[in-house]
């Protein structure tokens, strides 16, 4: 997986009635995009670190990028 900053993450939920949980990438720690990745989860705003796993995770790349 790679992502960079301002780019969104998306937790795919594995069970029936869970929420999606989405974030954004506030800091990247490999200078290729690697994990693990600084993310502030909403709606709350917390942050933490993340290591991404298996096909649960999908990032939507920041537009502005380009």
């Amino acid at each position: 997986m790679e992502a960079h900053v301002g780019d969104r993450i998306v937790i795919r939920s594995t069970h029936q009635g869970e929420p999606e949980r989405t974030g954004v990438v506030l800091e990247c720690h490999e200078p290729d995009g690697g994990p693990p990745y600084r993310v502030r989860w909403e709606p709350d705003g917390h942050t933490g670190l993340f290591y991404p796993a298996g096909t649960a995770v999908t990032v939507e790349t920041d537009p502005s990028r380009s």
